[in-house]
């Protein structure tokens, strides 16, 4: 990344910008856009809310809804390893633009996993976002390079935070469209994902579903984490986690940009005492036991909803966040390792059957191969796993 973004190779995200003439310039530049955004919003949203009451469920497997990210920068030796062993077949991994001249090792790492379905998540930069050119060109290199490896991608990434380099979701719109221009010219049978907002800031993603573009998203992609809120099943104005899903379910359904396919391309909860790794402030830090609870509640909410093709955590290898630890080189399995390895044999071969709320405990029930299956908790407890013939 050039000057005045950079990288912060702790929590794996860009840098705060500390140049606020330049921020305050770009936001100036950005107010129609903003303006169309809310104006867009301000129609759309309210019809999506009251449709969210009629869709119904769709038939989401077990077998597809698992997905692990792991990074080439964090131990990638052991990863395929620690993958195998947890047994989580669809990956995400990402790819930064910026480090096109590390194309090989990224190619290398990526065949490294054997029997897995990997998604390669496009990493931009602002000179992708400005150079429309420079940006077909290396896309050209990465789709003709990964053509018998991989064949989906998320294209671009955060779209709703300046620190990634977009300042309006017109500039994301312009980006995108490079990449999509380019689909339907050589790599037709590439898979997009698209939208890419972060957090639960559905105006941005109901712009990038409602616009003029001569654009297509293959499925819908957010980034949608809660841990500001606490536990999964916490409400932000109005909406747990389920809530949101249904939201945006109802804004896609709605919309004819894309197909009805929605990915959580990233979520997790920042760790206790893991500093500067973290990506937020300790404030929204929880425990390793906290962690490895809420992960395991946010993924059986999820596929309760029967909304959401996949969940896509972030990520395998992480100091500050992820499901092993690799500080000093040392690698720590944490409880959250375990708790999805517990929560993948008992839920890839499942097919949802129910799900209720009654007194504060909540009881997700499916049908496997072993009998049914019955996972109950409540808001302080840890899933329980019983069966029935």
């Amino acid at each position: 990344m050039k000057e005045p973004f950079s990288w912060d190779h702790y929590s794996d995200q860009p840098a705060i910008i500390r140049d606020k003439k330049l921020k305050r310039k770009m936001r100036l530049s950005a107010l129609p856009s903003l303006i169309k955004t809310f104006l867009i919003a301000l129609l759309v949203l309210p019809i999506a809310f009251i449709v969210t009451f009629f869709l119904p469920r769709k038939k989401i497997s077990g077998a597809e809804f698992f997905g692990m990210g792991v990074n080439l920068n964090n131990s990638p030796f052991i990863a395929p390893e620690m993958i195998h062993e947890l047994g989580v077949k669809k990956l995400l991994i990402r790819l930064p633009l910026w480090e096109m001249d590390r194309l090989d090792e990224y190619i290398a790492f990526i065949r490294s996993f054997k029997e897995h379905h990997i998604t390669v998540a496009l990493l931009q930069d602002r000179q992708h976002i400005t150079n429309h050119a420079l940006t077909k060109k290396h896309l050209t290199q990465i789709f003709t390079a990964l053509e018998n490896s991989c064949n989906t991608y998320v294209i671009g990434s955060t779209i709703n935070r300046a620190k990634w380099g977009f300042f309006s979701v017109n500039e994301y719109l312009n980006f995108y469209t490079v990449a999509y221009a380019l689909k339907k010219e050589s790599f037709p049978n590439l898979k997009f994902i698209g939208s890419n907002v972060i957090d639960f800031e559905v105006h941005f993603t109901t712009h990038t579903l409602f616009n003029l573009k001569d654009i297509y998203f293959d499925a819908l992609g957010t980034l949608l984490y809660v841990d500001r809120r606490g536990a999964p099943e916490n409400s932000q104005m109005g909406f747990n986690l389920v809530g949101k899903i249904n939201l945006i379910d109802a804004l896609m359904r709605l919309s004819f940009k894309t197909a009805n396919e929605l990915i959580i391309t990233e979520t997790n909860w920042p760790i206790k005492h893991t500093a500067p790794y973290a990506p937020t402030s300790e404030f929204e830090c929880v425990s390793e036991e906290g962690y490895a609870m809420y992960m395991v509640r946010y993924h059986l909410l999820a596929f309760a909803t029967q909304k959401v093709a996949c969940v896509y955590w972030h990520q395998l290898i992480a100091p500050g966040y992820g499901l092993i630890d690799n500080r000093d080189g040392v690698i720590v399995k944490r409880n959250a390792f375990d708790a999805y390895k517990t929560m993948l044999s008992h839920l890839s071969d499942a097919t949802f059957k129910d799900y209720r709320e009654k007194k504060g405990e909540r009881q997700l029930i499916c049908t496997t191969p072993r009998g049914r299956l019955n996972i109950t908790w409540n808001l302080t407890s840890t899933p329980i796993y019983t069966y029935e013939a």
